[in-house]
């Protein structure tokens, strides 16, 4: 996601971007700005001024895009879940390896994603509680990708075996919370092999096919 900060550099002078092309670049530019910020100062605490500083966007440019600050939060919040979904997605994709195993290697990634990227990370794993109903609803969708990706890559149906998923992300989500919110990314990444065994059990137990 910091690839996004330097896709969304615009050029200066004359240019031959579109006005969707520009419209899209601030985008990602508030987006980064806004999960970079929020990381230092919280949700409450960051003004629109911090974020248009550091996005290098004029006020009257976010004005054309958002509403206010909640709107711009929920479109970081958009992106931050997007990439965390697409990490599950992309090893759904791959070959080779069980679906247990293929799982463990997505959850990996996921925790790589989160200690390489904290800053998006904490906007949707912390900050999301303090931006009201609708940001947690918002990320309640997302993580329901997240778990429907889990569920695609373990073959898992039915009821409880998606609720098992359900749980099982919910689980590495407040895990993940206290070390991101600390700044200690060593102890996400150590969490990676406690959470293969559990899943490993989940396979042996909840999420086994039924005889």
């Amino acid at each position: 996601m910091a690839d996004a900060a330097g896709l969304a550099a615009l050029p200066r002078g004359r240019h031959s971007l579109s006005r969707e092309e520009v419209a899209t670049a601030q985008k990602l530019r508030l987006a980064v700005a806004t999960a970079d910020a929020m990381a230092e100062k919280g949700y409450v605490g960051t003004p629109v001024a911090d974020i248009l500083r550091r996005a290098g966007v004029s006020r009257q440019s976010f004005y054309e895009h958002y509403r206010d600050k909640h709107e711009c939060f929920l479109d970081a919040l958009d992106l931050a879940g997007a990439v965390l979904v697409a990490q599950l997605g992309t090893e759904a994709g791959r070959r080779g390896g069980s679906p247990l195993e293929r799982a463990q290697r997505a959850v990996d990634r996921y925790l790589r994603t989160i200690a390489a990227e904290p800053a998006f990370a904490r906007l949707y794993l912390v900050e999301v509680h303090a931006a009201g109903p609708e940001a947690v609803e918002r990320r309640a969708a997302l993580q329901a990708g997240i778990v429907d990706a889990l569920a695609h890559l373990l073959g898992a149906r039915g009821a409880s075996a998606r609720f098992a998923c359900q749980a099982f992300v919910a689980a590495v989500a407040s895990l993940v919370a206290v070390p991101l919110v600390k700044g200690d990314l060593d102890a996400v990444l150590a969490l990676r092999r406690p959470l293969q065994r559990l899943l490993a059990d989940l396979v042996e137990g909840p999420l086994a096919p039924r005889q």
